[in-house]
C-alpha cells in the first residue's frame, strides 16, 4: 500500500499532490511494533498553497484508490521495490545486525523478514485495497497543520521568548576513553588477513574512466559517478543552475518522458539520482545485479540526451524555491550559508549560493548550455561495484556511453588565495523565534593533496571527531553542558578546504560554549596532545574506515574519490597505513599550523538576544 501511494513519481500520491503544485514533496511510513502500530504521511506545502486545499486533495486520493481499487502492474512494481529496497538496505555488516536485532525484539524471530519477504509475494490487488479500506478511514485519521507565522520583532529582548533548558550531560568529570577501552576486548588493526583487493581501471578513447571491482557477496551491483560540474560553476546572477541542471536530468530525454523513466528504474526497484556539491556533481546508483544492464541504459540516456522539458522545469522551480524558504527559516542553513559567505570573499567560487531572485532567472536554455559545456566524458567517472562479471560489464559500458562525444577542452577554474582572518570575525544572523542556536566557527583549511592531511584527521579526531570522545565535546558538551552536539572537521577537496566547528546550543549559552571552544582550541595550539590521545585517534580512525569499507556504497564513493583526486588506486587500503604511521610530533606540529583561536570567523544563527551579544 505504502509503496503505491508515496514511492516514486508514478504514485497516487504523489501525481496527485506534488505533479498538480499543490505540494513540494511527499513522504510516508509505516511504523509496526509488538502491541500497535500507524501510518504517517508528511506532505509539505507548495508556496502560498492552502493547507485545508492540501487535506481535501489528499483524502481524496486515498478514497479513490479505496472506491476504485489498484492495477495488477502497480501492485507487481511495488512488491518489486519493496523486495529490492530490502536486500538493498541490507549489505553491509551494520545493517544487517541492526535487521537481524530487530526482527528478534519485535517479533521473536531473527529470520522474521525472509518470512516477511516471501509473504509481500503473495500479496493481491484486493489485499491492498482491504488495508486502505480498513485502516485509511476518516474516523481513524489525525490531522495536523503546522504553518509557520514570524513575529515581527521591534526591539531586542534580555531573554528568548520561549524558556531554555540548561543540559548537563554529565555530573562529574567526563570518563577518558583510554579509561573505557580498558574494558573492551582488543581490537586487532592488523590488515594482512584482509584481501587487498584493488578495482580494475579502464579509460576510453573519450576520456571516459570507469573503475570496476566484481564482489559477489550479494545479488546487488552500487555504482557512484562524478562529473565537474558542480556549483563553483554557478553564475552570480544564476546560483543553482548547476543544481537545476542536475536535478532535472531524469526529467526526460529525446525518446522517453519523466514518467517512462520513474517506471523504467521503478519496474526494478533500481535507484538513480544526482546530488550536486561544490566541486561536482555525484551519481549514485543501486540495482539488483540482474537490472544492471537497465540502470546502465537509463544513465547513458540521461546524461547524453536529457531534454529539460519546460512543465518539469517549472514544477522543479517552484519546488526548489519551497525548499529554499524552508532552509532560510533554519539556523543550521543560515549559520552555514553566512559562514562560507564570510570566509570567502565575492567573486570566489564558494561565496555564491541560490536565492529566490537567482531562481527565477534561470532560463531553459541557461540549462541545455551549462550541460552541453560541463557534461563531458573525459570530466567523468564511474565506479561499480557488485555481483558482474568484469569483461561483460566493460563491454556493457563501452556499448552505451562510447558514442558520447566530446569537443573542445574542459572548463577549467582556478581558485583565487583567500587571506586567513586576522582577528575574530563574529556574525550573528537573527532568526525570530528560535528555540536553538547553530553555531560555526572557522576558516579556510586544507586541501586533499596536503602532506599534512593524515596528521589533520588524527588530530581532528582528537579535536571534534567524534562528540561523545572528543577535547570538544569533554568540555563544552559533557563538563559544561553547553552544547547539544558539537564536532569539528578538515573538509579537504581538491581545492581549498574548509577547517570547521559545529555546534548547537541554547541561544544564552552559545556565547560561553564559544568562549570554550577558543580556550580548547588555544589550548591545543600551544601545548598540543598527549601520545595515548594520538594512539586512541589512530585506532578510532582506523576501525571506522575498515567498517566502512563493508558498506558498499561507502567502497564504491571511496574508490571513485580516490580517482577523482588523481591518488593511486592503491590508497584504498594504504591509507590505514598512512594513519598508523601519524607521529605524536605530525599532529602536534598540525595543531600549530593549523589551528588559530585568535584570527577565526564565528557565525551563530538563533533569536534575537544573539544580536547584541558579542565574541571575546
Amino acid at each position: 500500500m505504502d509503496y503505491i501511494l508515496t514511492e516514486g513519481r508514478n504514485s497516487r500520491l504523489y501525481q496527485a499532490l506534488v505533479e498538480s503544485g499543490l505540494a513540494s514533496e511527499v513522504t510516508a511510513s509505516v511504523t509496526s511494533l509488538r502491541e500497535s502500530g500507524w501510518y504517517e504521511v508528511l506532505v509539505t506545502a507548495g508556496s502560498k498553497q492552502d493547507l485545508k486545499k492540501i487535506d481535501l486533495m489528499l483524502s481524496s486520493a486515498i478514497a479513490n484508490v479505496a472506491e476504485k481499487g489498484v492495477t495488477s502492474e502497480e501492485v507487481e512494481r511495488a512488491k518489486t521495490q519493496l523486495t529490492a529496497d530490502v536486500i538493498l538496505s541490507n549489505r553491509d555488516i551494520t545493517s544487517q545486525a541492526m535487521r537481524l536485532g530487530t526482527d528478534e525484539t519485535t517479533v521473536g524471530d531473527y529470520r522474521y523478514t525472509d518470512r516477511y519477504l516471501a509473504a509481500v509475494r503473495l500479496v493481491k490487488p484486493t489485499d491492498v485495497v482491504a488495508v486502505i479500506s480498513k485502516y485509511l478511514t476518516k474516523e481513524a485519521r489525525t490531522v495536523g497543520f503546522f504553518e509557520p507565522t514570524q513575529k515581527l520583532i521591534t526591539e531586542v529582548a534580555d531573554k528568548p521568548d520561549s524558556a531554555q533548558t540548561t543540559e548537563n550531560f554529565s555530573p562529574g568529570a567526563p570518563v577518558l576513553f583510554s579509561e573505557v577501552i580498558k574494558y573492551l576486548p582488543p581490537v586487532d588493526l592488523a590488515t594482512d588477513a584482509i584481501p587487498q583487493v584493488l578495482p580494475d581501471e579502464f579509460k576510453f578513447p573519450n576520456g571516459l574512466r570507469i573503475l570496476l571491482l566484481p564482489d559477489g557477496s550479494t545479488p546487488t551491483v552500487t555504482l557512484s559517478g562524478y562529473i565537474q560540474a558542480g556549483t563553483e560553476f554557478d553564475p552570480e546572477n544564476k546560483a543553482g543552475l548547476a543544481a537545476f541542471v542536475a536535478d532535472n536530468l531524469l526529467n526526460g530525454t529525446k525518446s522517453k518522458d519523466v514518467l517512462t523513466i520513474a517506471k523504467v528504474l521503478g519496474e526494478r526497484g533500481a535507484s538513480l539520482d544526482f546530488q550536486t556539491y561544490r566541486e561536482g556533481v555525484h551519481i549514485e546508483g543501486d540495482s539488483l545485479a540482474d537490472d544492471l544492464p537497465i540502470l546502465l541504459e537509463i544513465l547513458a540516456d540521461v546524461v547524453k540526451n536529457s531534454t529539460f522539458p519546460t512543465k518539469e522545469l517549472e514544477l522543479h522551480r517552484q519546488q526548489t524555491i519551497t525548499d529554499l524558504q524552508q532552509e532560510l527559516d533554519e539556523p543550521s542553513e543560515v549559520a552555514r550559508r553566512v559562514f562560507v559567505q564570510s570566509i570567502y570573499p565575492k567573486k570566489h567560487p564558494l561565496h555564491t549560493f541560490p536565492t529566490e531572485e537567482s531562481l527565477q532567472q534561470i532560463q531553459r536554455q541557461d540549462l541545455i548550455d551549462f550541460k552541453t559545456k560541463h557534461y563531458r566524458p573525459d570530466t567523468t567517472v564511474l565506479a561499480l561495484v557488485g555481483d558482474f562479471d568484469l569483461d561483460k560489464v566493460r563491454s556493457l559500458i563501452k556499448n552505451k556511453f562510447g558514442d558520447w562525444e566530446v569537443s573542445g577542452k574542459a572548463p577549467i577554474l582556478k581558485y583565487p588565495p583567500v587571506a586567513m582572518p586576522e582577528k575574530i570575525v563574529s556574525v550573528n544572523p537573527v532568526l525570530p523565534d528560535k528555540a536553538q542556536a547553530v553555531t560555526y566557527m572557522g576558516y579556510t583549511g586544507i586541501n586533499r593533496y596536503d602532506p599534512r592531511f593524515h596528521a589533520a584527521l588524527v588530530l581532528n579526531q582528537i579535536l571534534g571527531g567524534d562528540t561523545l570522545s572528543s577535547r570538544l565535546g569533554a568540555e563544552v558538551r559533557d563538563r559544561q553542558g553547553l552544547s547539544y552536539g558539537i564536532y569539528s572537521s578538515f573538509q579537504a577537496g581538491k581545492n581549498v578546504g574548509t577547517f570547521l566547528i559545529e555546534m548547537q546550543t541554547s541561544p544564552e549559552d552559545s556565547s560561553k560554549a564559544i568562549a570554550s571552544t577558543r580556550q580548547i582550541l588555544q589550548q591545543i595550539h600551544q601545548q598540543g596532545v598527549t601520545a595515548l590521545e594520538v594512539d586512541t585517534a589512530k585506532r578510532t580512525v582506523i576501525s571506522n574506515y575498515n567498517v566502512s569499507l563493508a558498506n558498499p556504497e561507502e567502497l564504491t564513493d571511496r574508490i571513485l574519490m580516490n580517482e577523482v583526486y588523481g591518488l593511486d588506486k592503491v590508497e584504498l587500503h594504504s591509507f590505514t597505513d598512512k594513519i598508523q604511521k601519524v607521529t605524536l610530533a605530525q599532529v602536534n606540529q598540525a595543531a600549530r599550523e593549523l589551528l588559530h583561536p585568535d584570527g577565526i570567523v564565528v557565525v551563530t544563527a538563533g533569536p534575537s538576544v544573539l544580536a547584541e551579544k558579542s565574541i571575546r
